[in-house]
């Protein structure tokens, strides 16, 4: 598929709004979606049937509705790098992302912010982290120290290998303009995390709180006092 479709398919407008609201990993209607985008849900549709076409989203019935999610992380993540571009590279970056968008959140669905940007650096230093060059540039494997400790925390590592999706990447943050852990093991992580009430998901963003139960098992497990 043609680069310039796809950079056309992202760059209206509208578009990119519905992109940018689905990128919390959660599906939403065209309703839902049209009042995001501020048009009319006639409007709406043709903008999703576009990105369909471009397999930016994708959608499935559910009833008598159909719900739009975004067609994979490969998508959330070029949403991501193409947020660090439009904040542009000049000396001494400051961030102006909203704190609580900073300080946390969801991409697609990996943990983002500077939550996510802590925990890919300890697991890095931490050595459970290691590159995994024959899979290219930003992708990871676990060492066997970083397996006996993740698989501690409750993820499932072999489903996450056996998983068709990248097992773990570089994630350029867009707020941070450094990595954060992406693909199946941050997937995990990010479960993990939710289902243990270290952070809850709130019902309006991307923006994760991280619970004092949270920071308390951050501090215990990965080293992260400001946590």
């Amino acid at each position: 598929m043609e680069v310039s479709e796809i950079a056309a398919a992202i760059g209206e407008p509208a578009r990119a709004r519905i992109l940018y609201c689905l990128s919390d990993g959660r599906a939403r209607t065209s309703t839902e979606l049209a009042i995001v985008a501020g048009v009319s849900p006639s409007t709406a549709s043709v903008h999703l049937n576009t990105l369909k076409s471009r397999r930016l989203v994708k959608v499935f019935a559910q009833g008598k509705h159909r719900y739009y999610s975004l067609d994979g992380e490969d998508v959330a993540a070029a949403l991501e790098s193409l947020s660090v571009l439009a904040g542009g590279s000049r000396a001494g970056f400051v961030p102006n992302t909203p704190h609580e968008l900073r300080a946390a959140r969801m991409c697609y669905d990996h943990i983002a912010g500077t939550l996510g940007v802590a925990l890919h650096d300890r697991m890095k230093s931490l050595r459970w982290l290691v590159a995994d060059e024959e899979s290219g540039d930003t992708a990871y494997r676990l060492s066997p120290s970083g397996e006996k400790a993740l698989g501690a925390l409750g993820l499932d590592v072999q489903s996450a290998s056996n998983s068709r999706r990248r097992f773990a990447y570089a994630c350029v943050d867009w707020s941070e303009r450094r990595p954060h852990l992406g693909g199946a093991i941050g997937a995990a992580l990010l479960h993990a995390a939710l289902k243990k009430r270290w952070v809850v998901q709130n019902p309006y963003s991307r923006a994760l709180e991280v619970t004092r139960s949270g920071r308390r098992e951050f501090n215990a497990r990965f080293g992260l006092a400001a946590y």
